[in-house]
């Protein structure tokens, strides 16, 4: 039997790498003869960067960059086993979970350290990016990750604005003259799920602000602030980004790289799923486990568990989907290749508890799981199940 292992993160407990590997050992317990293959994936979120080096045999660099409050974290960029692309999850250096609850401010949060790992990757000489969008704490449309960059962002008396959505409404000239050169020469694909326009009611400030700490009169300001960044661009550039898909991305992040780098947007699944080569594994396959932290209707969207049952349902492979917490709407995934959804918590318990025995959870779930969907197959094929 050969099962394929492709779980992504269980966000505050696992890591996707740790998530396959405890999917691993509960196999094993079931079934010691069972082929198994470990491909941790990730959707362009945090995690992604990880997937892609340990998947490819590359490398990760650590550097020293301004975090979204303007503080120095060490954020991480890799480089995959090509030794010709670097991957930067834009989190690792602006990312929410560098902020303290009672601190975040998506009127002060900045990009300016996600431009300065762009910097140091292209001072070693990367020209190929994978920028993985998702997880930040910012809102300031990629303002900050341009300056850091080079390009000049000026008030009405000509000098650079400050950090943070809150700034964007003074911006009366973007010079461009000093902006990387380099970034033109290079080849930039985003990994993204997120289809938002920059302004609206559908766009960076009105939906994903209030999870980075905005109150309702702060969205209306950062609304306004981005409407004013938006006519600013299309001035400068011809682009208009007001209402453009993906341009709301990761607090209007995904509108500055569509206005200002050569670009190629595509799904974050999509681009894991390539470069861990699942579709090759999926030869001869009889079973695919995957999972996250939590599984809804909206899991459809876009999500890790259903771009790996997809491409296993393409290869006639059936996909079950391990979660921690299971919500509303999941008869939706019977769709697209899950056979089943099976939540790991199996006493009741509170979500601390839960998330600090996820790993133990995930282990004896899996062995479960795999004892029920094998059982008569592999005793037909006199292969036996373990017991304990």
């Amino acid at each position: 039997m050969k099962i394929i292992i492709a779980p992504d993160s269980f966000k505050g407990s696992l890591s996707a790498i740790e998530a396959a590997n405890a999917i691993n050992r509960g196999i094993k317990k079931a079934f010691k003869e069972a082929e198994t293959v470990l491909l941790p994936v990730g959707d362009g979120g945090e995690g992604t960067m990880e997937t892609l080096v340990a998947a490819t045999g590359g490398e990760i660099r650590t550097v020293s960059v301004t975090g979204p409050l303007g503080n120095q974290v060490e954020a991480a960029y890799g480089i995959l086993g090509d030794s010709e692309t670097c991957v930067i999850e834009m989190a690792s250096a602006s990312g929410l979970h560098l902020v303290p609850e009672e601190k975040l401010s998506p009127l002060q949060a900045t990009t300016y350290g996600t431009g300065q790992l762009i910097q140091h990757a292209l001072d070693d000489g990367f020209t190929s990016f994978i920028i993985g969008l998702g997880g930040s704490a910012t809102n300031d449309g990629g303002a900050g990750m341009l300056q850091a960059l080079g390009m000049q962002l000026l008030d009405g008396q000509g000098n650079e604005i400050g950090h943070g959505g809150g700034e964007l409404n003074k911006i009366k000239r973007i010079d461009l003259h000093s902006f990387d050169k380099r970034i033109k020469d290079s080849k930039f694909i985003i990994a993204s799920d997120v289809q938002n326009p920059l302004i609206g009611l559908d766009g960076a400030s009105h939906v994903f602000g209030p999870q980075k700490g905005a109150t309702a009169a702060d969205v209306e300001l950062l609304d306004s602030n981005l409407t004013n960044w938006a006519d600013e661009i299309e001035q400068a550039t011809g682009i208009k980004l007001h209402d453009q898909p993906g341009a709301g991305a990761a607090g209007g992040i995904g509108g500055a790289f569509q206005a200002f780098f050569p670009v190629e947007a595509k799904r974050g699944i999509d681009v894991v799923l390539d470069y861990i080569k699942l579709d090759e594994e999926l030869t001869n396959a009889d079973l695919v486990i995957t999972g996250e932290g939590r599984v809804d209707s909206q899991t459809v969207f876009g999500k890790t568990p259903m771009g790996v049952a997809q491409a296993a349902k393409n290869r006639n492979v059936p996909t079950i989907l391990m979660t921690g917490s299971v919500g509303k709407g999941i008869e939706v995934l019977y769709d697209f290749g899950v056979v089943s959804v099976n939540s790991i918590i199996n006493n009741p318990m509170s979500l601390k508890e839960a998330m600090e025995h996820a790993e133990e959870l995930l282990e004896s779930s899996a062995e479960q799981v795999v004892r029920s969907y094998f059982y008569q197959s592999v005793k037909e094929k006199g292969g036996h199940l373990l017991e304990n």
